[in-house]
């Protein structure tokens, strides 16, 4: 399905397709956490984060939630519907974890009164920063309209996992997505998997995502094999 090599980013390289307007993504085993300044492997992380990605975009997509997600090819590809990708991330908060705990100077941990969502600028030159409404308006990142879309499908998103993930015995904690431009409308894209989520054992608390390889604690194939099980037992 392989055709011209498009681009590589930390955690996935794309390709041209033979179908017009369809991509290969193939999913790798790097990661790297700190903006790039710590790096390393999570053995099969990409076939993983492959399958739970297209497990999820289908499920959301089951619900009405348009995705770029066309089929699954082999265990390290997927073949999606090339988008303009919209330079914001979109981040939803369930629970105080990593960057917001050390904002606001709450305990890790703590629930939130209702879902928080936060924008990212796409840019890493600039590390990602954190935006607003009207930042993405002077930088013209995305139209209000757009903007609002994005928003309100992310809080959509989080509707439907929160309890999707709590049938399979883990809290979402946190995520991001990001949203892409096709055929004059807004689509989610990119992956959903522990490399863009906070997962937390909802009995023990014990971390299932990336944050094992960002603090060393270990265990990281193991915490993602652990996620795409239970995840396969409730969809």
């Amino acid at each position: 399905m392989k055709r011209d090599f498009l681009y590589e980013g930390k955690a996935k390289r794309v390709y041209t397709s033979a179908q017009p307007g369809l991509l290969v993504v193939e999913y790798k085993d790097d990661a790297t956490a700190f903006d790039g300044a710590k790096r390393g492997t999570i053995e099969s992380k990409g076939i993983v984060n492959n399958r739970i990605s297209a497990l999820l975009f289908q499920y959301l997509e089951a619900e009405g939630v348009a995705t770029h997600f066309e089929r699954l090819i082999d265990e390290r590809h997927m073949l999606v519907k090339q988008v303009e990708i919209v330079p914001v991330e979109v981040v939803v908060r369930n629970t105080v974890a990593g960057s917001l705990s050390q904002r606001l100077g709450l305990e890790e941990g703590t629930p939130l009164p209702g879902a928080v969502v936060e924008f990212y600028y796409k840019n890493d030159e600039l590390h990602d920063p954190m935006v607003n409404e009207d930042h993405i308006r002077v930088l013209n990142l995305a139209t209000p309209e757009e903007l609002e879309v994005m928003k309100e499908t992310a809080l959509r998103v989080n509707r439907l996992l929160v309890p999707l993930f709590a049938r399979a015995g883990i809290d979402i904690i946190d995520f991001k997505l990001e949203f892409g431009r096709y055929q004059g409308r807004i689509i989610l894209a990119d992956e959903i998997s522990p490399d863009t989520c906070r997962l937390w054992d909802s009995n023990t608390g014990v971390k299932l995502d990336k944050d094992r390889f960002r603090r060393d604690l270990g265990g990281e194939p193991e915490a993602y094999q652990e996620v795409l099980r239970r995840l396969e037992g409730v969809i």
